[in-house]
């Protein structure tokens, strides 16, 4: 099991680094304003930069990590998990739900980035008005951030679900009754005691049948 946790985090840590990476890569190489040219009044020459594929690189590698850790936590909200007072519990649950946000806003920063630096000859007209749109500043930066956070975040919900199936109860499940070293605890089984009085013998009886 310890092998197994091993495993997952350096893959998925390593897949965070990857999307960082290729996110900061994408921000340095992105078409600015100076790079793009009019050809036309209406139209806008844009050069070819690295910045599409390395921003698709970091969107798909955080989506294969973010899918590395819940295939191997499984469905939270699925069959049974431990006790919900474990502290390990509410821990792994509040990375999932944070770990899930930052990672739908990442991965819609990247791919937004990497779409709006996959524009050629194309013309935008704003109040009667020709522009040439380019990515801003912090776009890629910003997923890239996000991305880290989110592997990051994903790792620790990992660690601690796994703690919790560890440490914990599963639900609909009792512990047994168990004392301190292990000594079961209970009530001391007294067999029921008979109602009926003593019965008493006269002493010439007991003569007659031993006579006999």
């Amino acid at each position: 099991m310890e092998r197994k946790v091993v495993v997952i985090c350096s893959v998925v840590g390593f897949l965070g680094l990857l999307s960082a990476a290729t996110g900061f890569g994408a921000e340095a190489t992105r078409i600015k304003g100076s790079d793009v040219h009019s050809m036309a009044p209406t139209q806008c020459a844009y050069p070819w930069s690295p910045a599409l594929p390395l921003g698709l690189t970091a969107a798909v590698a955080l989506m294969i990590a973010q899918v590395i850790i819940n295939v191997a936590t499984g469905c939270i909200c699925c069959g049974k998990h431990p006790n919900p007072s474990n502290s390990n519990w509410t821990k792994a649950l509040v990375f999932f739900v944070i770990s899930w946000f930052t990672f739908i806003i990442a991965f819609l920063l990247l791919l937004t980035g990497a779409a709006l630096n996959d524009q050629h000859g194309e013309d935008s007209i704003y109040f009667g008005n020709y522009y040439c749109y380019v990515v801003k500043p912090g776009v890629f930066a910003g997923g890239a951030i996000l991305s880290l956070a989110s592997v990051t975040l994903g790792i620790l919900y990992y660690l601690s679900l796994t703690r919790a199936k560890d440490d914990g109860q599963p639900w609909g499940t009792s512990a047994p009754n168990q004392g301190i070293g292990g000594i079961a605890l209970g009530r001391p089984q007294i067999p029921p005691q008979s109602t009926q009085g003593p019965v008493f013998v006269h002493e010439d009886t007991y003569m007659r049948r031993q006579f006999t």
